[in-house]
């Protein structure tokens, strides 16, 4: 349910990027009048577990988005034989960045478990 007077919630677009030879979900919410803010998710989550604070953020006026890492949510499995590593994770969320044309995000944040 909502309260009286709580804004409504803007729809998230979900993206298929074609980054470094693998397939990456992209959802994002927002216009990047202020900036962007990048939401990377903890293991073994998914982009969802930032759905309310990206609202929020687009709410603020910032774009968010949040990729699902390879292997995880709607992203590609990494190649066979090939175990993800944190350099992966930088390399994927830059060509990201790239792909969506964005030069500078305003905050990354990462969910740890």
């Amino acid at each position: 349910w909502r309260s009286e007077g709580a804004a409504m919630a803007q729809e998230m677009e979900h993206t298929q990027l074609s980054v470094r030879g693998i397939s990456l979900h992209v959802a994002q919410v927002g216009k990047d009048e202020l900036g962007t803010v990048v939401f990377l998710h903890g293991f073994p989550e998914i982009w969802y577990s930032w759905r309310h604070q990206m609202q929020a953020v687009a709410a603020a006026g910032y774009r968010a988005i949040a990729p699902d890492s390879r292997g995880y949510g709607l992203s590609d499995q990494p190649p066979e034989h090939e175990e993800p590593s944190w350099e992966d994770l930088v390399a994927d969320v830059l060509a990201i960045l790239d792909a969506l044309s964005i030069p500078k995000v305003s905050s990354t944040t990462q969910e740890n478990h």
